[in-house]
C-alpha cells in the first residue's frame, strides 16, 4: 500500500468544511493544497503532511519557506557555526581552528589504554595509548575524506564555472571569509530543506515564525468563513 492511500483526507476537509470531491486533494497534491490552506489548519493536522511530503518538497510552499528564513534569522545555536561544522562536516571548506576534529576521541583512546588496559601497567602498556589515538584521529580523517567525495560526486556539472576548467588559480578565503561563506552556506541549504539531522516539522509547521500580518490575514479567513455560515 502507498503512502498518499495510507493518508487520511477526512479530517482535514471537515476541519476546513471542504467536500470529499476538493481538489486539489490533500493526500494527492499536498504541496498544492498546503499553499492554499497551511495557515488556516490546526498543528495536529498539519503534522500529518510529513508523511506525504519532504523537506525539500515543502520548500514550495512561501509560508514555509518565509518560516525558514524567519527561523534562521533567530540565531539558533543547531546553524551556529561551531555546531554546523560538528554536524556537517563535508560542508567546511575552510581551514579547522581550534582542537582538530577527532582529537577528542584521540585523547578518549589514549587515556583508555594509559589507565584501564592490563591495569595501565606502563610496562605492558608500552606506546598502545599513542598508537590508538592516531587511529582514531586517522579514522576521522577518513571519515571526512569519504564525506567530501561523496558531496563532491553530487555537485552538478553546471555548477562549475568555465574559469574553474581553465585551471586559473583560486584564491584562498580568509578565515573570516571562509566562515561567512560556510554560514551561508548552511543557512541557505536549511531553508530549502537539504540538511539532515534536522526536525525541519517544529518549523514549517510552527505558526509562531509566521509575521503579524501573516496572522491577520488567517483570522479574517476564519472571520469570513463564520459570516457566510
Amino acid at each position: 500500500m502507498d503512502v498518499p492511500s495510507l493518508f487520511n483526507n477526512g479530517p482535514i476537509l471537515d476541519y476546513l468544511g471542504l467536500p470529499e470531491d476538493y481538489r486539489p486533494l490533500p493526500s494527492l497534491e499536498p504541496i498544492e493544497f498546503l499553499r492554499k490552506h497551511l495557515r488556516q489548519l490546526p498543528l495536529q493536522l498539519l503534522f500529518t503532511f510529513s508523511v506525504v511530503t519532504t523537506p525539500k518538497q515543502r520548500t514550495l510552499v512561501p509560508t514555509i519557506r518565509n518560516r525558514r528564513l524567519k527561523y534562521t534569522s533567530s540565531q539558533p545555536s543547531n546553524l551556529g557555526f561551531e555546531a554546523a561544522r560538528n554536524s556537517w562536516p563535508a560542508l567546511w571548506r575552510g581551514r579547522d581552528v581550534g582542537p582538530k576534529r577527532g582529537q577528542g576521541e584521540r585523547n578518549d583512546e589514549k587515556e583508555w589504554a594509559d589507565s584501564m588496559f592490563l591495569g595501565g601497567h606502563k610496562q605492558h602498556v608500552g606506546k598502545l595509548g599513542s598508537l590508538l589515538g592516531d587511529y582514531a584521529e586517522e579514522r576521522e580523517a577518513e571519515r571526512l575524506r569519504m564525506q567530501r567525495r561523496s558531496e563532491g560526486n553530487s555537485v552538478p556539472l553546471e555548477d562549475y564555472s568555465d574559469e574553474d576548467s581553465e585551471g586559473e588559480a583560486i584564491l584562498e578565503d580568509s578565515p573570516e571569509e571562509a566562515r561567512a561563506n560556510f554560514e551561508r552556506l548552511i543557512r541557505e541549504r536549511f531553508i530549502y530543506g537539504l540538511l539532515d539531522l534536522i526536525d525541519y516539522d517544529v518549523i514549517d509547521w510552527s505558526d509562531q515564525w509566521d509575521s503579524d500580518n501573516e496572522r491577520e490575514e488567517e483570522e479574517h479567513w476564519f472571520d469570513d468563513e463564520e459570516e457566510g455560515g
